[in-house]
């Protein structure tokens, strides 16, 4: 996000820390006995009551992220924008730090998360960090509006926000991004979209942003090219499920245009899909100065007049930035926007100030009024962060030597940049942690620590002590190298342009690899994926973990892994690439499908089918399991509504009908679920958490038909399961939602015929036909 480049006067982000006054309707206030003041009356009704009580001026100020106050009616500043990506963050100037709260848990970063395919998880740690915003907010260092999760797909390995995200599966990222909001949003009272709310969540940035800074070509300036079938079954996905599965309170818009439009002056999009095809109860905002970006860089529109016309219309209801507040007036005065569309836009936004219970009086005598500093950094949170990011690490490799064990391993060197990592194991759009336990620290509460780091920073350029690193390992019983990745390799507006190492990082490894007496444990810290080839193929290195940005307990997570005290579940929720991928596919090209007639690969495990240092969803255990299927039918007929039904006359042959695909909106969705029920077996003798994925192939998947993917996760689910024992997990397959594919024009049809249901080693066949009338 930008910063705004103007200050409006009149907003605060927070007073002095202590009790909030309430921000309106307060008891003796000169609104007390007005309609927006009253509880009882619905609150749409009582947002329009306000609206309608503004002067254009004062609605024209409330447009924008830091709105201005309306004294008269007893109603205060407010800012909009906070961040809570994984934890209460000061990145906004929504939140400030200080006083009795210094700091906010700060859990690990989104990629890490995701890689437990956990949605329970998901969901404590929302609700973790949504008492601690609460809490501040009681104590006027925050506000209610969090602007996160960042739910775009990572479609590209060398996107620097990827980090950000729950990764490349749309089913994984869309699952993540209900989970999330759900914990942040705790939702009570009311129907759906009137329910009022603890914190009000944005699902960012809608759509098809995944570039920020790459080989000439900027955010700012990037037209994504972006075919319907794309949007539909890759880069929408997970924002249909915030606001459809989540109930989420807002959506932001993004800087790049799609297909020649600007996202936050696309109508199409605002209020023909987020609005009305998902019936988003909420507000739309745009990221931070999309507006001036578009009049001023894209050139969208002539004058800024015509911005402001452009993006009210289109659905805009706030803007994160000064533009609207600047020039909206004018182009009122100039007949592009009326009154009525200004009011729409505050409308929406005062409604989902009032579903927070802004305009209830006294935030002290209202449901979460008691919140406050004591609830803050936790231990029960600060213990839910360190398991967060024990269940983040994924193993990669273990050549049946870890975990190691202190009797036998009882020094060990401790290597690399990221040996002593604070800052860096908290990724970007994080807070100020209640503490840090760094990878050295870890690793000494179980053995005796040689410490030589060998590269002084993540770059690890020219003169660079690996000689004292060499010496560390050769004295020691085993060695830990802890290398990869930080934001000054990848960030907002920071893509990559290698999968590789930085700098002198490897000949570290392989250093350090050739003198140590003892295993080899290779741990690296990143966001993105790394082309580490090199290491998974040298025998002498003995384990790899892989360990995200592992939150403000990431070197105890590190330890606890590495020694045994966790048994590692994690699976990566990216695939990783070998560096020559990267020469085949340019960040600009947005084509998720394979071209082989171009030599395009295509992108992600669902399409891309090359070689890969490891695949999506891979994650060994210090244990094994196996799968059996204990119950999923072989067989499903898709019903059809009302005059799509088609008689046996209409289908000449059994051939025919295998190559049919029906039109999911003609299709009888309610009920028509496939039950799969997998019975997990822990085979060896550590106890252990596994999830079991499932993934789809449509009946002629191999060969490309409907443009369907080669296989598409449609469930997982997470179950621990003690040595030697036997765990049953039931999932349910949406047909409609799961097992249909989008066709070039972008609509979903469920294929007619045999589809492939893959769990671990198993393989089940369901057939699906169709109802057929007069036979």
């Amino acid at each position: 996000m930008l910063l705004p480049v103007l200050v409006l006067a009149g907003a605060v982000a927070g007073g002095v820390s202590g009790a909030r006054a309430p921000f309106a309707c307060a008891p003796g206030g000169p609104a007390t006995s007005l309609p927006f003041c009253r509880q009882s009356l619905p609150l749409r009704a009582r947002a329009r009551d306000l609206v309608a009580r503004l002067t254009r001026a004062e609605k024209v100020r409330l447009l924008v992220n830091n709105a201005a106050g309306v004294p008269r009616l007893g109603i205060a500043g407010y800012e909009w924008w906070s961040e809570a990506l994984h934890g209460v963050s000061d990145t906004g100037p929504g939140v400030r730090f200080g006083g009795a709260l210094p700091g906010a848990t700060a859990f690990p970063q989104v990629i890490g998360t995701a890689a437990s395919f956990n949605a329970s998880l998901w969901e404590l740690v929302g609700r973790a960090v949504s008492d601690e915003a609460r809490a501040m907010y009681n104590g006027g260092q925050a506000g209610l509006t969090f602007w996160s999760p960042n739910v775009n797909i990572f479609r590209d390995p060398r996107w620097g926000r990827g980090q950000e995200t729950p990764g490349e599966d749309p089913t994984v990222a869309g699952r993540y991004a209900a989970a999330y909001v759900r914990g942040l949003q705790q939702p009570y009272g009311g129907r759906r979209g009137h329910t009022r709310l603890k914190l009000a969540a944005c699902c960012k940035h809608f759509t098809a942003y995944d570039l920020d800074k790459w080989a000439g070509t900027d955010r700012f300036h990037f037209n994504a090219v972006v075919s319907r079938q794309d949007l539909e079954d890759t880069f929408n996905v997970p924002f249909r499920a915030c606001v459809v599965d989540g109930g989420a309170a807002s959506v932001m818009c993004s800087y790049n245009q799609v297909n020649g439009v600007p996202t936050c002056a696309d109508g199409d999009f605002l209020r023909g899909t987020i609005r009305g095809r998902w019936g988003l109860a909420g507000y739309i905002v745009s990221d931070c100065d999309s507006v001036d970006v578009f009049y001023r860089y894209q050139h969208y529109t002539r004058t800024r007049e015509d911005a402001v016309a452009a993006t009210l219309r289109a659905g805009l209801d706030l803007d994160c930035g000064p533009f609207l507040a600047q020039y909206t007036e004018n182009a009122v005065a100039q007949r592009k926007v009326s009154d009525a569309d200004i009011d729409a836009a505050v409308t929406n936004t005062v409604t989902v100030q009032m579903r927070l219970g802004m305009y209830d009086g006294d935030p002290a005598a209202q449901p979460f009024g008691h919140l406050g500093p004591q609830h803050v950094c936790t231990p029960a949170h600060q213990e839910l962060a360190l398991e967060a990011g024990r269940q983040s690490v994924v193993l990669l490799k273990n050549e049946r030597v870890l975990p190691l064990w202190p009797a036998t391993h009882r020094t060990v060197a401790v290597v690399g940049p990221h040996s002593e990592a604070t800052v860096a194991m908290i990724g970007n759009y994080a807070g100020k942690p209640c503490k840090y336990t760094t990878p050295l620290q870890g690793i000494g509460r179980y053995a005796q620590a040689l410490h030589q780091a060998g590269c002084t920073d993540v770059a690890c350029k020219g003169n660079q002590p690996i000689a004292a690193a060499v010496d560390a390992a050769r004295r020691a019983d085993a060695t830990i190298v802890v290398a990869g990745l930080d934001q000054k390799i990848e960030a907002e507006g920071r893509d990559r342009s290698s999968l590789l190492l930085p700098g002198r990082q490897a000949e570290l490894i392989s250093s350090v690899v050739k003198a140590s007496k003892g295993p080899v444990i290779l741990v690296l810290m990143s966001g993105g994926p790394i082309d580490i080839g090199f290491a998974q193929n040298d025998r002498k290195i003995a384990g790899i973990l892989w360990a995200g940005y592992p939150g403000q307990a990431g070197g105890q997570a590190i330890a606890d892994v590495i020694f045994g005290q966790h048994n590692p579940g994690g699976k990566l929720p990216v695939t990783w690439y070998p560096q020559d991928y990267l020469q085949k596919v340019p960040m600009t090209n947005m084509a998720m499908r394979a071209d082989p007639s171009k030599g395009y690969p295509g992108r992600t495990y669902r399409f891309y089918t090359g070689p890969t240092i490891h695949p999506f969803g891979h994650g060994l255990s210090y244990t094994s399991f196996t799968h059996s299927l204990a119950h999923a039918p072989a067989q499903l007929t898709v019903r059809l509504s009302g005059h799509h039904a088609v008689s046996s006359s209409s289908l000449n042959t059994t051939a025919r009908l295998s190559r049919a695909a029906v039109r999911v909106a003609h299709a009888r969705c309610e009920e028509l679920s496939i039950p799969v029920h997998v019975d997990v077996k822990n085979v060896g003798d550590r106890d252990g958490a596994h999830t079991v994925l499932v993934y789809a192939a449509p009946p002629d998947a191999a060969a490309g038909g409907h443009g369907a993917p080669v296989r598409q996760l449609v469930a997982f689910e997470k179950v621990h399961v003690p040595a030697g024992g036997t765990a049953r997990v039931e999932m349910g397959i949406d047909v409609c939602n799961d097992l249909s594919v989008a066709d070039r024009n972008g609509i979903r049809r469920i294929p007619v015929g045999e589809h492939s249901l893959m769990i671990g080693e198993l393989t089940h066949s369901v057939t699906l036909g169709l109802e057929q009338l007069g036979v």
